[in-house]
């Protein structure tokens, strides 16, 4: 289903009037189908700036990001917005669900966004939060779910259309040692389920240690995670 994330030199600065703010300098990056990569650095290093260029949800200063072998910085905004919700799965810190809508109907939304039936949608959301052990809590409002229900339900919505791609920023921050690992296992089953690529930006080395590869953004490149760094 997916070719996996290709990032060709790809360059971010923010600008203050003329003042440049470099932030990622020719970053270059291959993940693999079904790859589960690690991304570690210190505050204000730059990755939250790479997983929005990764997703499309900002645009390098130059360089290219690859996603099933399309361009995605080439596309249109809506065409960009399309492609994230078909092929792209987003899982942050802070759960972002929607409030007044069930796991359910959260878990849904993704499908309806990009045209299924209520009764089709509903069914595949109603398979996700099994996968995501939620069946029970399936009609209950994230008001109603503990901290570690709430991130799988935002797990859940994230997978529901099997994207190929995968991109979260801190997604076991906010959550007990032992939560945090049910999460990663939970991660880790559903990624030899689908071959999903996750991409998981993080300051947990314990996480960082279980996946396939663990890379350090430093100084805007990536280089390999040093044990004693």
């Amino acid at each position: 289903m997916s070719n996996g994330l290709h990032c060709k030199q790809l360059k971010k600065s923010y600008f203050q009037g003329k003042v440049e703010t470099p932030v990622l300098h020719g970053l270059d990056l291959t993940v693999k189908k079904g790859e589960l990569l690690a991304i570690v650095g210190s505050s204000g290093c730059g990755k939250s700036t790479f997983l929005h260029l990764a997703g499309g949800l900002d645009s390098p200063t130059s360089g290219e990001v690859f996603i099933n072998d399309i361009n995605i910085h080439q596309l249109s905004e809506k065409e960009k917005a399309s492609f994230r919700n078909q092929h792209i799965g987003f899982i942050y810190q802070f759960h972002h669900l929607m409030m007044e809508f069930s796991a359910l109907e959260n878990v849904a939304m993704p499908l309806l966004i990009r045209g299924d039936s209520v009764k089709s949608a509903q069914a595949v959301a109603a398979n996700m939060l099994e996968k995501v052990g939620l069946a029970h809590r399936s009609h209950h409002r994230p008001a109603e779910l503990s901290g570690g229900e709430r991130q799988r339900v935002a797990i859940g919505r994230a997978l529901v259309t099997e994207p190929a791609l995968v991109l979260a920023d801190e997604p076991t921050g906010n959550l007990d040692f032992d939560t945090a690992e049910q999460i990663y296992q939970l991660l880790k089953e559903l990624n030899n389920t689908v071959q999903t690529s996750f991409v998981i930006v993080t300051h947990d080395l314990t996480l960082a240690a279980k996946m396939d590869r663990q890379l350090q953004l430093d100084h805007g490149q990536l280089k390999p995670l040093v044990d004693n760094e």
